[in-house]
């Protein structure tokens, strides 16, 4: 049984490649194939298939790990600041691709991400977690921010350099707001 997933596709940054997603494994498969991440289980139930075509490379299915089948966690692929870059989430697991060379991969390490945020202005492709907020740039992982919440990470808005949110506090029992420096990953809450 196949599960329906409602994927988002967001083209904010210029890339060098087309992807579209699959409602499931196609019955002929391209030459080239690759799992994301390479070691896991039962990788096909629920996973995320992706047929990449980079500008300049051969076409390759990309399979990639379902994190949980929740409609709270986002799913979908989007552009990244670096051009060659794709970053695909199945589930709320992020995974960021190099379409030239599909070997090369990193995974956000928040499992689930929440919540993908692509702000051109800044260059960035932003991944919310329960906890923390991590960016990611033209040359790979720009910034990550230390704990802004115990529970649930909220963006409120985003203004030049700042971006504005709220995190839950635990001693409090109640959201605080916070801001983070989007050119370096400092934040500064209350």
């Amino acid at each position: 049984m196949q599960r329906q997933v409602r994927s988002v596709i967001d083209l904010t940054f210029a890339h060098a490649w087309e992807a579209e997603v699959l409602g499931e494994r196609p019955l002929i498969l391209p030459r080239r194939k690759f799992v994301y991440p390479r070691r896991v289980e039962e990788v096909e139930r629920g996973a995320l298939e992706v047929m990449v075509r980079p500008a300049g490379a051969e076409t390759f299915l990309g399979t990639f790990a379902l994190g949980f089948a929740d409609a709270a966690a986002p799913t979908g692929v989007w552009s990244c600041p670096d051009a060659k870059w794709m970053c695909a989430v199945s589930g709320g697991y992020a995974y960021l691709v190099n379409t030239e060379q599909p070997e090369e991969f990193a995974q956000v390490e928040y499992k689930p991400v929440l919540e993908v945020r692509a702000l051109k202005e800044q260059g960035l492709l932003l991944f919310a977690g329960h906890h923390a907020l991590t960016a990611w740039g033209a040359h790979g992982k720009a910034w990550q921010t230390g704990r802004l919440s115990w529970e649930g990470v909220q963006i409120t808005g985003v203004e030049g350099r700042w971006l504005r949110g709220l995190g839950w506090d635990l001693m409090t029992d109640k959201d605080v707001p916070f801001r983070v420096d989007l050119e370096t990953g400092e934040s500064v809450v209350g």
